[in-house]
């Protein structure tokens, strides 16, 4: 495999392989200035609850963190209680890719369901939600989506009113894993609110490592009731920064204007300019609609191998010959144009003669 070095706009493998947008390495610099207060005693942490209001409604308050597992394992221990469970999907990132963070730090129990585009539906809950009062089944008491999913599809609006409405009929609060919200709703074309506060969600992960931040994530409680001691939880957690002006200034500089939007934006284009013409490579089929910053795709073992030679990219599912290709913030249409070419030279080299 070619060294990614050399291609500089050629590493499709994850969002996260994309450096730091230079307006927040920029905010971080601006906010590298004489002594400020600890843990959050700080004006940037001060103008981000300002910033996070302006976005989520006025009930909302916003705690930074390290990076998405924690805000996603503080942010659970907040809304369940010690013998709460978490409906959510089987391909959830906090059922595949925390490392068990949720079940070892927080000694969460994970009630998972298949789903065939990453996405829960009130039907799919029901299928974890019971067994309410039965002191040998773990309780049902969060269901947890992630915003835009794990296979790059996203939730509309109407669907997020049919699924936080059900969960709470049943008693359930909702939690966002929201590492790629900006992308849902750059896609959506509407607002954070609208995504998250007027759906009825509880709590939100909000991303900025993927969309190019540094190393910032937050928790944003939408119902104060329903996630208490988020403050001593991040503290217990080891998500609570001393020197938290650098996390909120990454924040701010996503937030504070609409970086976040423009950079979720180029990421999606990109991801659609590649999903057309990988569309169009003989042999190449699309697995998922392509509605964020993922591509999903099934290619011949053969073709996949080829290009690999020059582009990194993960296998996603390799019973089905399924491939994961991630856009970032700062993906080029250059870069896609020359990925899609790789594809179609090692898909027009399998093809046979005669």
């Amino acid at each position: 495999m070619t060294d990614d070095a050399q291609h500089p706009d050629g590493a499709f493998a994850s969002d996260n392989y994309a450096g730091a947008h230079p307006e927040v390495l920029a905010a971080i610099a601006d906010a590298n200035v004489g002594h400020a207060g600890a843990y959050g005693a700080d004006a940037w942490t001060a103008r981000l609850g300002d910033v996070v209001r302006r976005h989520f409604g006025e009930q909302a308050a916003v705690y930074p963190v390290f990076n998405g597992t924690g805000a996603n394992v503080v942010a659970l221990q907040a809304l369940l209680p010690k013998w709460g469970a978490v409906v959510c999907a089987e391909g959830a990132h906090i059922a595949t890719d925390e490392g068990g963070a949720p079940e070892r730090v927080a000694a969460i129990k994970l009630l998972t369901v298949p789903t065939a585009d990453g996405k829960l539906t009130p039907e799919l809950v029901d299928r974890q939600a019971w067994g309410f009062g039965d002191e040998h089944r773990a309780q049902p008491a969060v269901v947890s989506l992630t915003q835009s999913s794990e296979v790059g599809t996203v939730y509309t609006l109407a669907e997020l009113r049919a699924l936080t409405g059900h969960a709470h009929e049943l008693g359930l609060r909702v939690h966002v894993d929201g590492a790629r919200l900006a992308n849902a709703a750059a896609s959506l074309g509407c607002s954070l609110r609208e995504l998250t506060t007027d759906v009825g969600v509880d709590a939100v992960s909000l991303g900025g490592t993927k969309n190019g931040g540094l190393f910032a994530e937050a928790v944003v409680v939408l119902d104060p009731d329903a996630a208490p001691g988020i403050p001593y939880l991040r503290k217990m957690d080891t998500q609570l920064a001393s020197k938290m002006r650098f996390l909120s200034a990454q924040l701010l500089a996503l937030y504070e204007g609409d970086l976040w939007l423009r950079s979720a934006r180029q990421a999606n284009a990109m991801a659609s300019r590649l999903a057309a013409g990988l569309a169009a490579v003989p042999g190449v089929r699309l697995a998922q609609p392509v509605e964020a910053n993922g591509v999903f795709a099934a290619v011949p073992a053969a073709v996949a191998a080829a290009v690999r030679r020059e582009y990194h990219f993960y296998d996603w599912d390799r019973s089905r010959a399924e491939v994961r290709l991630m856009c970032a913030w700062d993906t080029t249409e250059a870069a896609v144009d020359a990925l899609l070419d790789a594809f179609r030279r090692a898909a027009d080299q399998q093809l046979p003669v005669g």
